[in-house]
């Protein structure tokens, strides 16, 4: 029998593992992503938000991790119901839907994940989920091993954390800070203390509710104090950012030490 066992869900259930560290896929590519999941990290984030990614696209990419040690997350471009069945069809067993606000948001985002009688997600045999029906009791187990995420992105999201938290079938958080920021008129500003202060709070009342929850940062060093304010998961930053971080870096030094061009123009 496949085993369709979700890891990075069995991972929210150990209190005792250390937070699972991941990364953001902004590259929209199967061999970054592939290269990312070779690079150490716990969970891969495919944007398919602020990314140009399609279904179609969807799957190519979770292949490519599916190759490496790493588990993806998929976060869908909005709360949608046919958008939500199609990437679990094509493989998506951890999903993030962004922008949830209200209780009721959340329980339509489970609705929308879990097969009847909990939800209404389209019922198909064969589709790449069930490893195109080679794993025989998907249909029984998807319920129990989709995970999924909701996004508290503003200020009066993160006030009803604690019903948002409530609503069965929600199995984590996951605090944006770059649309919280903006959303409390700081646009770009994620270390301001006021952030800070809503982010550190946003991890108190997840623990007092005893739900997981995530949240990404743009370095190390932020990501260290979030872990410290007690969230449960992390990403640090993209593959972009870490490309185009270590590429202006290693130019940086080039043309700093770089000698002075001789009387031809010539650099000796």
């Amino acid at each position: 029998m496949i085993d369709i066992t979700n890891r990075f869900k069995a991972w929210l259930s150990q209190s005792d593992r250390r937070p699972p560290l991941g990364t953001w896929l902004m590259a929209a590519a199967p061999a970054t992503a592939e290269a990312m999941g070779h690079s150490g990290f716990d969970f891969l984030v495919v944007d398919m938000e602020h990314v140009p990614i399609e279904v179609a696209d969807l799957a190519h990419i979770l292949r490519a991790v599916g190759t490496t040690p790493a588990v993806p997350v998929v976060r869908l471009a909005w709360n949608d119901q046919v958008l939500v069945k199609r990437c679990l069809d094509a493989g998506a067993e951890t999903i993030m839907l962004p922008f949830v606000e209200t209780a009721e948001a959340a329980r339509q985002a489970v609705a929308f994940a879990k097969y009847p009688p909990m939800g209404v997600r389209g019922v198909a045999a064969v589709h790449r989920a069930s490893r195109f029906g080679a794993a025989g009791d998907y249909l029984k187990r998807a319920n129990d091993e989709t995970c999924v995420i909701v996004q508290l992105e503003t200020p009066q999201a993160i006030g009803r954390l604690a019903e948002i938290a409530a609503v069965p079938g929600v199995d984590a958080l996951f605090v944006g800070p770059g649309d919280l920021a903006a959303s409390m008129g700081r646009i770009g500003e994620i270390a301001h203390p006021e952030v800070q202060a809503m982010i550190e709070r946003a991890a108190k009342d997840a623990k007092a509710a005893g739900k997981p929850v995530g949240i990404v940062g743009p370095n190390p060093e932020m990501v260290t104090r979030f872990l410290g304010y007690g969230y449960s998961f992390a990403a640090v930053a993209s593959d972009i950012a870490m490309m185009t971080g270590r590429a202006r870096d290693w130019l940086g030094q080039l043309k700093n030490e770089a000698p002075a061009p001789g009387p031809s123009g010539a650099a000796y």
